[in-house]
């Protein structure tokens, strides 16, 4: 029988090549591996790498400028090799010629990032002010070169990071892919009910599940899916350790404190930016909790358990079937500018989203660039308004991609901080409007959805960060079991649901389902998250404070996320992310949907 998932779009990508076994991709393949190679000599005849002091003159000034315009070549093409490679290895982890391909790719990769290292290396061994004053290019991309420099700080010599660089293929890089292929291809039985039919379903089904109105269909997909975590647990726990092995070694070795002080800079903000914003959040874990009673009151029990998280709180809610979600997401996104909807037309119209769930494909949603303007976007759509929302919120990113399609190639290479700053903004638009287009019980719907997002990535996202933490430290010393894994999760799930969970339901093996927690190169991926979030509903509010003075400004901002900091594009709004005020009035807007919620609960 045929079902929605069936008929729901996926992407194109043949507008690049017919397959990943066609002529023209083999060419493209040949030519990419040549172009690194040229890259490599050009490095060689321009004398690019360690030394001890250089002087910024003329020539310096011709090879800095000869070399950049080649290493964004490169880059380029590169992002658009993996694009087309990952858009089969993200939806069919079980094609073995995408995994031999990403695989080639990753090896080529690997001389690449020794090239950028020994790029660092030369910057550092420079004034740059110097060179800023000397090449218009270099004005350009004066933040990059600045962040060179303090990164050139940290390296290692040339001959350990090249082979750092060489072994990560085998190791971090390796044990990410154990985990992303496991996990993908991960089947679960399932019996829904009692003394009915065992069912053996990829775990991403089994994962959607969590939004079944039935209670009890809730807690046995919850219970099959621990169970089967549990059963692959040594595989996932060895992954999870040889990463966090990896990037502490890596980062004492250049010269961090810690894997978080790397991971601050790499994500563009400061430990200040950081406690401020975590000492909001945990302030405003008493509002979440009055959220989550208020959930368990209208679901008709005493306290909620992890499975009842994403309940639907609504008989018979609106499902927004697919094509109802792209054309309110156009309809809404056209409200505030032609532009955002003609990007979000075209990714409708050049089928830029593989919308549904499958065998092989991985959970949950994410958007990658392609090329130039184009973006791929996939998502495990679901005919709710979560469905929606998760939509709107991918085409944010694309959005965000199409608004720095004019800059050089490594001007558009921005922090995971500022990653959230368009899927956040769209996402909200799309949320306002659905609430003044319902009814009072689907406003309740739309609200919960939204209250459940701002949990996961406020409350949820805090315990994940607590988590990595201990995890790190523990690591520092030995190994972590399976069991102390379990320990160090539950516990920071205690420390921020606190009592608006059931202590005996909660989830031990969230560190095996998230893949954030397996990058070598973006350690403490989650907090990123919430930044994004409270810094999107605070560019919200001047939205709508004044709509017109924030328009002039905010593409702006969008196209400038890869030449300033975090700190530096907030001030142009009036914007002190250093302050723990700004972090506690981007909550004062969660708490008001809180309110009406529970007004609305009580209703």
């Amino acid at each position: 029988m045929e079902t929605q998932t069936d008929t729901l779009p996926r992407w194109d990508v043949s507008t690049l090549f017919s397959g990943l076994d066609s002529p023209a991709f083999s060419t493209a393949a040949t030519d990419h591996a040549k172009s690194i190679d040229e890259l490599t000599l050009l490095f060689d005849q321009m004398q690019i790498g360690y030394a001890d002091k250089i002087d910024v003159d003329t020539d310096v000034v011709e090879r800095y400028e000869t070399v950049m315009r080649a290493v964004g070549d490169v880059l380029e093409e590169s992002i658009t090799m993996r694009g087309y490679i990952y858009s089969f290895v993200s939806t069919d982890s079980r094609n073995d010629l995408a995994a031999a391909r990403l695989s080639d790719l990753q090896n080529r990769m690997v001389t690449f990032s020794v090239l950028t290292t020994r790029f660092d290396h030369w910057i550092g061994a420079m004034d740059v002010e110097a060179l800023i004053a000397q090449s218009e290019l270099a004005r350009e991309h004066a933040f990059q070169l600045r962040q060179a420099k303090i990164r050139a700080a940290h390296l290692m010599s040339p001959v350990e990071e090249e082979l750092a660089a060489s072994m990560t293929v085998s190791g971090g890089s390796a044990w990410a892919k154990l985990h992303g292929t496991l996990s993908s291809q991960l089947m679960v039985e399932f019996q829904e009910q009692e003394n009915g039919p065992v069912e053996t379903l990829p775990m991403s089904a089994v994962r959607n599940l969590a939004h079944h109105k039935d209670r009890d269909v809730r807690r046995r997909a919850y219970e099959a899916e621990l169970d089967a975590w549990q059963k692959n647990g040594v595989s996932f726990a060895a992954a999870l350790n040889g990463v966090k092995g990896e990037v502490s070694t890596l980062a004492e070795r250049r010269g961090w404190q810690s894997a978080l002080d790397a991971a601050l800079f790499n994500h563009g903000i400061e430990q200040q930016t950081l406690d401020a914003m975590l000492e909001a959040a945990t302030e405003s874990f008493p509002d979440f909790r009055r959220y989550m009673d208020a959930k368990a009151k209208i679901l008709g029990v005493e306290k909620l358990a992890w499975y009842d998280l994403f309940a639907p709180v609504v008989e018979g809610g609106k499902e927004w079937s697919y094509d109802e979600a792209t054309s309110f997401i156009l309809t809404q996104f056209g409200s505030y500018s032609p532009r955002m909807k003609k990007l979000a037309q075209r990714a409708f119209d050049e089928d830029w989203i593989d919308a549904g769930p499958r065998p092989g494909k991985r959970d949950g949603a994410f958007c990658m660039r392609l090329r130039d303007e184009e973006s791929r976007i996939l998502s495990n759509f679901k005919p709710s308004y979560s469905g929606l929302n998760t939509l709107a919120h991918e085409l944010g990113h694309a959005y965000h991609g199409y608004v720095l399609a004019d800059r050089k190639p490594l001007l558009r290479q921005y922090p995971m901080t500022l990653a959230e700053t368009a899927s956040i903004f769209c996402e909200t638009i799309v949320r306002k409007a659905a609430l003044d287009a319902v009814d009072e019980q689907e406003q309740i719907n739309i609200l919960e959805s939204s209250l459940t997002g701002a949990c996961q990535v406020v409350v949820d996202i805090t315990s994940r960060y607590l988590f990595e933490k201990a995890t790190f430290e523990g690591r520092s010393e030995r190994e972590l079991s399976i069991t102390e894994l379990n320990d160090l999760m539950v516990d920071a799930q205690r420390q921020t649901y606190g009592d608006g969970l059931r202590d005996d339901a909660l989830h031990p093996y969230m560190w095996a389902v998230k893949t954030h927690y397996y990058s070598t190169s973006r350690s403490y991926y989650n907090f990123p998250y919430m930044f994004g979030l409270l810094f999107g509903l605070g560019l919200y509010a001047q939205y709508v404070e004044d709509e017109e003075k924030f328009k002039q400004g905010y593409d702006n901002l969008l196209n400038s996320t890869g030449v300033e900091s975090a700190a530096d594009l907030a001030a142009r709004f009036g914007i002190d992310i250093r302050s723990k005020a700004f972090w506690q009035s981007s909550l004062d807007m969660i708490r008001a949907d809180i309110d009406q919620f529970e007004a609305l609960a009580n209703a």
